[in-house]
């Protein structure tokens, strides 16, 4: 059994095995948390006219508090990152509460695209890989920062090709894009697993410090996790 650590700030160090158990846990609940939310604010929004109509115009496009629902989550993501050191604990949590609800919101449009079943066999789908990936990313003895790096240059193209073909609407290159996006946010998965291990080795529970570091690794995690059912659901998903 291991033996606490003599505290230095008031709180129980434990040695690092429970030190990662405990942060990952901690992790874990606010990723939960945040996909409940916004898995529940995307279908109250969706089986609402009442409130859908706050987002769509009646040619089907985007109002301006559509685009201010759709844009302001990635703000929040930019905010929570550049000032996590200035904001105090409970509102770096508040802040995560309002981006999981803008996100749900902001998700509503695929309730309305595609058939239930068919959202929720790839809900599960992705939940099995973003499973296998993260014990995969907590297991492995391989150091998987350059592939981090790798899948990072990933990232970043698949937003720019995302952007363009916004404007050609090519299907077969949004085809492409979700291909390549599977790989990269499964790929991302385990790297940010084994990040968030080897964060919760050095981080002592049950401080500010590390509610924070546990916030913005859930909001890692609930990105992988999203992007890659997103992904997953413009590859096999049924539409109505």
């Amino acid at each position: 059994m291991e033996q606490p650590q003599v505290p230095t700030t008031g709180q129980v160090i434990y040695g690092p095995e429970t030190n990662v158990r405990a942060f990952l846990s901690q992790v874990f609940t606010y990723m939960a948390t945040a996909l409940v939310l916004s898995g529940a604010m995307a279908w109250l929004f969706a089986s609402t006219p009442g409130l859908l109509q706050y987002l769509y115009t009646a040619d089907g496009g985007r109002s301006i508090l559509g685009w201010v629902v759709m844009l302001a989550p990635l703000g929040l993501v930019f905010l929570m990152s550049g000032m996590m050191e200035k904001l105090s604990g409970t509102v770096l949590l508040l802040t995560f509460i309002a981006f999981s609800a803008l996100m749900g919101i902001s998700l509503c449009y695929i309730f309305i695209l595609y058939a239930p079943d068919s959202i929720i066999k790839v809900f599960f789908m992705s939940a099995g890989i973003f499973g296998i990936m993260a014990v995969a990313g907590y297991t492995t003895k391989t150091d998987l920062t350059k592939l981090g790096s790798l899948l990072f240059i990933g990232l970043i193209g698949i937003v720019i090709a995302s952007v363009i073909n916004m404007f050609l609407g090519s299907s077969t290159m949004d085809y492409v894009i979700s291909i390549i996006g599977v790989v990269v946010f499964t790929g991302l998965t385990a790297y940010d697993m084994q990040k968030l291990k080897r964060l919760g080795e050095v981080v002592g529970t049950g401080s500010e410090t590390a509610q924070k570091m546990a916030l913005m690794g859930a909001l890692s995690l609930y990105l992988d996790f999203i992007n890659l059912f997103l992904m997953l659901l413009r590859l096999f998903g049924r539409r109505d």
